[in-house]
């Protein structure tokens, strides 16, 4: 007696696709044609076919059950690689697993790192926050974005950071002026929260990092915010206040690392957009991250 490829296919529990597949990748052999045309596919199919889907389900892919053969012999040595994977592929989806409990708990956006879930929800975050907070934690090592977020969690919510989010990019230059002016004390109280000047344990950002993170001010903030934080970095430069003992209120991302600076000299893209002469000289600059993150501006 001899099958179809659907017939095939149906007492495998398999596809037709897939057994069409197997035919492509050499794993089964092509069977005789019939008078009119169909293939006809014998006991021999079967059984491979079976083997197949049964090494398949266990975990090997088509290329290593391709170099497993059609031999009957036991294969220890590609059961214990695959074992090892197995374990691996485990341990991943087990540590997946609790990220997305802790999503869930927290009702946090899927794109922000598992350490962010527990500290800002979708509501207290702008488009531009969320996606400057997922540049951050790809580039940034993990002492430093520790140290971001354990600021974002120690700062309360403030009319001035929400005035920033919602800024236009027509905005006068007297309203900017104003925002940078009532902005400033937040910059001083991150320098209050954060570890050292910035420094983290004497660490640098590496110049890849900040550059990244330059480009993003760039591009997620508009005109008129971006000249909000050139004008903070001037300020801080020009009315070197000391830190507050009362931490003032903050609570925006980008108001707390591009605003959170010691206060020395606006960076070279900043100073671009001020008509003042400047060039990056990388991790080698011994300024603030946050000097650098300013420098977007």
């Amino acid at each position: 007696m001899a099958w179809s490829t659907r017939e095939l296919a149906d007492l495998a529990g398999t596809t037709v696709r897939a057994v069409r597949h197997y035919h492509d990748v050499g794993l089964l052999d092509e069977p005789e044609r019939g008078a009119n045309g169909y293939k006809q596919y014998g006991v021999a199919h079967l059984v491979r076919t079976l083997r197949i889907k049964r090494l398949a389900e266990l975990g090997f892919t088509l290329p290593q059950i391709a170099e497993l053969g059609e031999t009957d012999q036991h294969p220890r040595d590609a059961l214990r690689t695959l074992d090892a994977q197995l374990a691996r592929d485990l341990e991943r989806l087990q540590r997946a697993r609790v990220e997305v409990r802790r999503i869930l708990q927290g009702a946090a956006p899927v794109d922000l790192p598992p350490a962010l879930a527990p500290t800002t929800r979708i509501s207290v975050l702008s488009h531009a926050d969320r996606s400057l907070m997922v540049v951050m934690s790809r580039v940034l090592d993990p002492t430093a974005f520790t140290a971001v977020l354990d600021a974002l969690r120690t700062l309360p919510p403030d009319p001035a950071a929400t005035a920033f989010d919602h800024l236009p990019a027509d905005t006068d230059e007297p309203t900017r002026q104003d925002l940078a002016v009532r902005l400033l004390p937040r910059s001083r109280t991150v320098l209050a929260v954060l570890p050292g000047p910035w420094g983290f344990a004497g660490t640098r950002w590496n110049p890849a990092a900040t550059r990244a993170i330059a480009e993003a001010v760039r591009e997620l903030y508009n005109p008129a915010q971006r000249d909000v934080l050139r004008r903070i970095g001037l300020l801080l430069r020009t009315r070197p206040d000391p830190v507050p003992s009362t931490p003032a209120p903050a609570r925006s991302p980008i108001t707390v690392l591009a605003l959170g600076s010691a206060g020395d000299q606006p960076g070279p893209v900043a100073a671009r957009s001020a008509g003042v002469r400047g060039r990056d000289t990388g991790a080698r600059v011994h300024r603030s991250p946050a000097a650098r993150l300013r420098s977007a501006g």
